[in-house]
């Protein structure tokens, strides 16, 4: 069972405790509702409290976390750990996998994989991703290990991608496009009139008139982002055929999140990681004679 350990700051003295979990912890309603059914839940200084009993600044408030339910079967296979604390497992997704279940797709994901390293590491968890990397994407995906970090953390990590384009593109710019839903599909996503706000900052890192290596920033998290607004602007992923032509160059889409930035949730730390381009990116860069060293180091 998980167990978090706060102390009062003096702008929370006289305060009800549900109002320090929920603004100061980042607790949700629905996590403090669980607490007062879990024995020992919550605590001053060793002490039980309701969520409505006033706190005094320096006390030390004890939050013990329900049970996890585990609801998806574990898979053994090969998971590559970039960052692993009590709270956080940071992991490097490779292409082709896919981050959860779906119907009439019996083949293990990165879900199943990751329950199962949970469960060989003797504490069965269940798989709570903060960022979603689509199937053919790689690169590095948060998960945190309780409910209620994920709530704490919906502020999304900073994210840096990396991507193979089609066409010869310079400079760098922003992409403030809405995107929605297209009409008559479940999946793809357009540019359009009544979509959600998105924004892409882009910068082209090096061409060969064929293809071109940038650099992508997401300021939103929405559905196939980087995809459409590429595709939008003219320049579609290499490999993607749902928002381009694209079969020869790869036969993925070629996009790796390859940064990683965040403030722990716990800590406070600031949390910086990377992963490097993936073989088969750099084997279409060497190819094309934009392999560079320092692509694996820039930031």
């Amino acid at each position: 069972m998980s167990e978090f350990v706060y102390t009062v700051p003096p702008p929370y003295d006289g305060e009800m405790l549900q109002s320090f979990l929920r603004r100061e912890c980042g607790l949700s309603y629905r996590m403090v509702v669980k607490l007062k059914r879990v024995e020992g839940g919550m605590t001053a200084d060793g002490q039980p409290l309701r969520s409505i009993d006033r706190i005094r600044a320096g006390q030390e408030i004890r939050i013990r976390m329900p049970e996890d339910a585990v609801r998806i079967e574990g898979a053994d296979m090969p998971l590559s750990v970039v960052y692993e604390d009590d709270y956080l497992l940071v992991v490097d997704k490779p292409p082709y996998l896919a981050v959860h279940p779906s119907a009439g797709k019996p083949e293990p994901t990165l879900a199943n994989g990751v329950v199962g390293y949970f469960e060989r590491k003797g504490t069965p968890l269940s798989f709570r991703p903060v960022n979603r990397l689509d199937r053919n994407t790689s690169g590095l995906l948060l998960a945190t290990k309780s409910s209620h970090l994920a709530f704490a953390m919906a502020q999304k990590p900073e994210k840096v991608y990396f991507a193979i384009l089609l066409g010869e593109l310079h400079g760098e710019g922003v992409i403030d496009q809405p995107i929605r839903v297209k009409e008559g599909c479940c999946i793809t996503r357009e540019v359009g009139e009544g979509g959600k706000d998105s924004l892409t900052r882009w910068q082209a890192l090096a061409t060969d008139g064929e293809i071109t290596f940038a650099r992508v920033v997401i300021e939103t998290g929405r559905t196939h982002q980087i995809r459409v607004h590429m595709s939008w602007l003219g320049y579609p992923l290499a490999g993607d055929t749902m928002y381009g032509t694209d079969e020869t160059v790869m036969p993925r889409h070629g996009l790796h999140c390859g940064r990683t930035a965040f403030t722990h949730p716990v800590t406070g730390e600031r949390v910086s990681l990377k992963c490097p381009i993936p073989s088969d990116m750099r084997a279409v860069l060497e190819q094309h004679g934009l392999w560079q060293d320092k692509w694996d180091e820039i930031e």
